[in-house]
């Protein structure tokens, strides 16, 4: 079977559930992971900006994409020529049965067991002692956060933290001033690369906060990147809880 893979969090899910690049045949330029075996697989533009004959050029039997992720016209254009699997991952659940749905897909079914079972020890650590209130940022100019109803918030849940934003929807535009409200403010890695010349900045309003840049992959790739996470997500917590 062809697969071309629109989500980068998918594409490194089937290799490890043991799929290769002679039956992953397109990838977006986000899909990095695994390193050295997507150097092989057709670059088939962006996640948001597919191309769309570079696509049908591969002939795909299946193409995967998700509903965040891919923009919903061109999902629906390539509906018309191939077979698409659109999922939609918002919590750890979600999770589980990607990976399970992909695996009897693929015949990969005790790897995809596997790969449930990792993720979930993954999570079964200790907690932040304090219910600390977290503002986690993704964006810069403006500053956007997360809300309550996406996958990031619910990571951050899973450790132990509060979103100081759990009542408002996806992505919502924030000022520098409410961040006051929090405990800790996060600076994701992706898609905003924040750097430290940032924190400065926003230390500037935000005098007593914790301000720190963690992993956005570590917050919001799914599928199998979580079972290996588990090292990250400890050091983690134990850094937050001995501040």
């Amino acid at each position: 079977m062809k697969v071309v893979s629109l989500v980068p969090s998918i594409t490194e899910t089937l290799f490890d559930l043991g799929l290769t690049s002679n039956e992953i045949v397109g990838r977006t330029k986000f899909c990095i992971h695994p390193k050295e075996q997507i150097k092989d697989v057709e670059i088939i533009g962006g996640t948001k900006n597919l191309n769309i004959e570079k696509i049908k050029a591969l002939k795909p039997d299946l193409i995967i994409a998700n509903k965040e992720e891919n923009v919903k016209e061109q999902v629906e254009e390539l509906m018309q020529d191939f077979k698409v699997l659109v999922t939609n991952v918002e919590t750890l659940e979600d999770n589980y049965y990607l990976i399970k749905q992909l695996g009897r897909l693929f015949g990969k079914e005790e790897k995809a067991q596997f790969l449930n079972i990792k993720t979930y020890e993954v999570f079964d650590i200790p907690k932040t002692e304090k219910k600390l209130k977290v503002a986690y940022l993704i964006w810069k100019d403006p500053y956007m956060t997360v809300g309550g109803d996406t996958f990031i918030s619910r990571i951050l849940e899973e450790l132990g933290f509060e979103n100081l934003f759990k009542d408002q929807k996806r992505y919502p535009e924030v000022q520098l001033e409410v961040l006051k409200e929090a405990d800790l403010i996060f600076l994701s890695s992706e898609p905003f690369p924040f750097k430290e010349k940032h924190i400065a900045e926003i230390q500037n309003v935000c005098v007593d906060q914790k301000i720190m840049i963690v992993d956005g992959e570590a917050f919001s790739w799914y599928g199998s990147h979580l079972a290996k996470r588990g090292e990250y997500y400890k050091d983690l917590v134990n850094y937050i809880n001995q501040q």
